[in-house]
């Protein structure tokens, strides 16, 4: 069944054959998942064993977002002439290849830092893809919930997350830190299997052909440009938490890395998932739009726990409980722009994804410059002394820190947002 063919008749049967798109659609965020939570696992092993700096480590997590973007930028573009379906086999393959490359190269290359830096270009310019059509796939399948359809997809995210950081833990605690190396290649399987369903699944298509909004006239708009701000918040919000966390647990906090990534990481993600399914099942009783100023005010209230806690289970809970402050950020701000923009079709997901992703991969990364650069401040020496901690053990509280910034940026944004929504009410 091609893209465009499907009609909204035939009751029980087309309820059966979205629900294996919507299935194909839950595999493309696990496998999402994978690709941007799989690498900073093993960021301690990166660092202890080749030597890499806190700041390559951010800038791989640079790479794997700013190689999104730019594959974002791309699909917005071509996706539409290529067909949902031929974009999501590539991606998905461009994914596994990744995951097996960021398994195998370091192995048979001299310049590690290189070998990972193409492995994550790879998966990263599917992932890319993904983003741009997975959720107007979604969106256009004859469900009566959208936002609460949305939410409920970007969950899958969360389970996928949840998943790779207890498997992959668990299994470098058993089999060592030597065979890191094979974890890569055995998840690269999700992504393979996905790219194999996606020949197969019906397409339908999201607004009508020649009936879609111009990026012109998407961009001209000022409330889109606020959806954007909140975009770029969302992002950092949720990632400079998420690629940063396994090292703060472990390096930041002194806990062993066991410990650290299942109440860390894979606690985040539960808190996350749990947020997004519990809005996918009653998310038309709730205001959105309160619900992400509240999820934003607790946001800031888990960074600044993570970071000042003395007590270490308290610090790693704080960074956990982050995963439900920021669980409807991303997915919300999605639905709250579908509603004011029914025709902003493939172009506006894109455009909503690129800046995401450049919230995901700058706050990761300045986290990573300032504990960096905080390290070599005078100030913060003595305060390593007098507190009777590491260097880089401040370094990391200092790194997160600035990550409250972004939470806060999202307030804003959702106050000029209800602002301009009235205005433009009014208007009309």
């Amino acid at each position: 069944m091609l893209c465009g063919e499907s009609s909204l008749e035939g009751g029980h049967l087309l309820s059966r054959e979205y629900k294996k798109t919507l299935h194909a659609c839950y595999l493309g965020f696990i496998t999402q998942a994978i690709n941007n939570n799989l690498a900073p696992l093993f960021f301690v092993i990166f660092h202890d064993k080749f030597g890499l700096s806190f700041e390559m480590l951010g800038r791989l997590v640079v790479l794997n977002f700013g190689t999104q973007i730019l594959a974002d930028i791309v699909a917005v573009r071509y996706v539409d002439r290529l067909g949902y379906r031929l974009a999501a086999v590539i991606a998905h393959t461009l994914c596994g290849l990744g995951l097996i490359s960021l398994g195998v190269l370091p192995l048979i290359m001299s310049n590690t830092f290189a070998a990972l830096t193409i492995s994550v270009v790879i998966a990263a310019v599917g992932g890319g893809i993904i983003e741009v059509i997975v959720s107007p796939i979604t969106e256009s399948l004859p469900t009566p919930e959208k936002a609460s359809t949305m939410s409920l997809l970007h969950s899958f995210y969360c389970w996928g997350q949840m998943g790779v950081v207890i498997v992959t833990t668990v299994c470098v605690w058993l089999f060592g830190t030597e065979m890191w190396y094979l974890l890569p290649v055995v998840w690269a399987v999700i992504p393979l299997y996905t790219a194999f369903k996606f020949l197969r699944v019906p397409i339908y298509t999201l607004v009508p052909k020649g009936q879609e909004l111009s990026i012109a006239e998407l961009l001209r708009s000022p409330l889109f440009g606020t959806a954007l701000l909140l975009m770029l918040a969302a992002g950092a919000s949720e990632h400079t938490m998420t690629q940063w966390s396994s090292v703060f647990a472990e390096v930041g906090l002194g806990v062993p890395k066991l410990i650290g990534d299942l109440v860390g990481p894979a606690l985040f993600a539960f808190f996350m998932g749990v947020g997004r399914t519990i809005y996918g099942v009653w998310g038309k009783r709730l205001n959105l739009r309160k619900v992400l100023q509240a999820g934003s005010v607790l946001c800031i209230l888990c960074y600044g726990t993570a970071v000042f806690a003395n007590i270490p289970l308290l610090a790693l809970f704080g960074a956990a409980l982050c995963g439900l402050s920021v669980s409807l950020m991303w997915p919300g701000t999605y639905s709250l722009t579908s509603v004011r923009f029914p025709r902003g079709g493939t172009a506006m997901f894109g455009i909503l994804a690129v800046f995401g992703d450049l919230g995901a991969s700058v706050g990761p990364w300045l986290a990573g410059l300032a504990s960096d650069l905080s390290q070599r401040s005078v100030f913060v020496q003595e305060l390593s002394l007098n507190l009777g901690l590491g260097l880089e053990q401040i370094g990391l509280r200092v790194g997160l820190l600035l990550g409250i910034l972004f939470p806060v940026l999202m307030l804003i944004g959702l106050r000029t947002l209800k602002t301009q929504t009235l205005e433009a009410d009014a208007s009309n």
